[in-house]
């Protein structure tokens, strides 16, 4: 077989990485389930007219199709695809169990989704995403738009990562100023918003020129609500003074003041409102969110979402919702490229039990068996070679402890300080940081 050749965009782990991310995983599951939500899975693919109908995603979608599928037949699996996102599917599933869950409906989602874009640094075409999700019947009210925010930092803040700041906006304010200043394609010019910090002012301009038929006039008014940012509900006398009014602009205003106010009674400095941020995918109709790393800010957002009215609807009857979703993959790809996050030994093994010879294997399996029964993670010596070389094994792999089982008594040893003292297997336990290899910030001994 020939060198196999890398694919890029899909990252694979070392054993190391591998339990830094879980580490991360199981951190966040933690919160959301402290939160309230519920684990949800959702298969792999979706059709294709339902991952196409919401927003511009027909060039980032993956095709599921059998090598000897039939094209001259029906659509069959031609017309299914790898899923971009968790929302889509999430919504979806609503709609087909509406009968058998309670509203409203929290749910958190871990699963690996698939986009068909150019892979960089922190963007991958395969990866990982941590979803929570709250829908309701008919409506939904907006405490919820207040509350994922809240979720989130507590989930980020259990992590040994740098902070983090949600940025957010409300697509009515966007929406209802736009109406106020007469541009009718509100949808054209939030896409243009959406990459003001791509191609710049200029380009924003000549985009919404060309896509929503704005004037100069109308693309400097539509700039200059990008640029209000603020830490607190000021940014509202920011709006008020461009002087442009609107029903749905008042409506965003109050409902941003109260995402913002609530954030700051809960996590100073957590959210800060920024009218930039406009989302480029269609269904969102409210509050909308992207959160940034401090000092990982040019790679964009690790995590997002917003409001969601009409993307489960299925003729008169709706099921509105908010999201947000941690690019777990995304997050975890920039800080192993900064070499940011340490563990503190590459295996889970705690003990590795000597074998004294290879007839008295029975012996060490039976120490192993005794210790595993009260969760410390053991793995039996492979040979019996001197005991200078399974001690050096067990460095190697970064094991501290090495259990010796003798005919008058056992013994364990820690190998970093060389301190060695008699042991049962039936009650020695580890220190607490020995127990499970510990993850922290590069260079803190994790």
């Amino acid at each position: 077989m020939s060198k196999p050749t890398p694919i890029s965009g899909f990252p694979e782990w070392t054993p190391a990485q591998r339990m830094i991310e879980q580490f991360v995983l199981d951190r966040i599951r933690t919160t959301f389930e402290l939160y309230g939500f519920a684990p949800l899975e959702t298969r792999s693919v979706e059709p294709l007219d339902q991952l196409l109908r919401k927003g511009d995603t027909a060039k980032e979608v993956y095709l599921l199709r059998r090598l000897q599928a039939d094209t001259d037949g029906p659509a069959g699996d031609d017309a299914l695809g790898l899923h971009f996102d968790l929302t889509v599917p999430f919504a979806r599933y609503v709609l087909e169990n509406a009968g058998k869950l309670q509203f409203p409906f929290r749910r958190y989602q871990i699963q690996k989704v698939w986009r068909g874009e150019r892979p960089q640094e922190g963007r991958y075409r395969e990866f990982l995403q941590a979803d929570i999700d709250i829908v309701d019947r008919d409506t939904l009210p907006a405490h919820y738009e207040a509350e994922m925010p809240l979720v989130i930092g507590d989930a980020l803040r259990s992590l040994p990562i740098p902070p983090v700041r949600i940025q957010v906006n409300n697509r009515k304010i966007c929406e209802g100023f736009y109406r106020g200043i007469g541009l009718t394609d509100a949808e054209a010019a939030l896409r243009a918003v959406d990459k003001l910090d791509k191609i710049g002012p200029a380009g924003v301009t000549e985009l919404l020129a060309s896509t929503a038929g704005a004037s100069e006039a109308q693309a400097k008014a539509v700039l200059a609500l990008a640029e209000i940012s603020a830490p607190d509900a000021s940014f509202a006398d920011a709006v008020r003074g461009l002087g442009v009014s609107d029903p749905l602009l008042d409506e965003g205003v109050a409902e941003l003041t109260a995402v913002v106010e609530t954030a700051a009674a809960h996590a100073p400095g957590l959210c800060v409102a920024d009218l930039r941020i406009a989302r480029g995918l269609d269904y969102y109709t409210g509050t909308v969110y992207e959160t940034q790393m401090i000092g990982y800010e040019r790679f964009g957002s690790i995590c997002s979402g917003g409001r969601y009215d009409n993307l489960a609807s299925s003729g008169n009857v709706r099921f509105p919702g908010v999201g947000i979703s941690i690019g777990v993959t995304r997050l975890l790809g920039l800080l192993f490229g900064a070499e940011a996050l340490s563990v503190s030994r590459s295996v889970p093994t705690c003990v590795l039990v000597a074998v004294t010879a290879e007839e008295d294997r029975a012996a060490s399996d039976a120490v192993a068996a005794a210790l595993r029964s009260r969760g410390v993670p053991t793995e039996v010596s492979p040979s019996a070679a001197k005991f200078g070389k399974q001690i050096r094994y067990a460095e190697r792999r970064g094991i501290p402890y090495v259990w010796f089982p003798g005919a008058e008594g056992d013994e364990v040893k820690d190998i970093r300080s060389g301190e060695q003292v008699p042991a049962a297997a039936g009650e020695w336990t580890p220190p607490r940081a020995d127990l499970k290899p510990l993850v922290g910030p590069a260079g803190t001994g994790a």
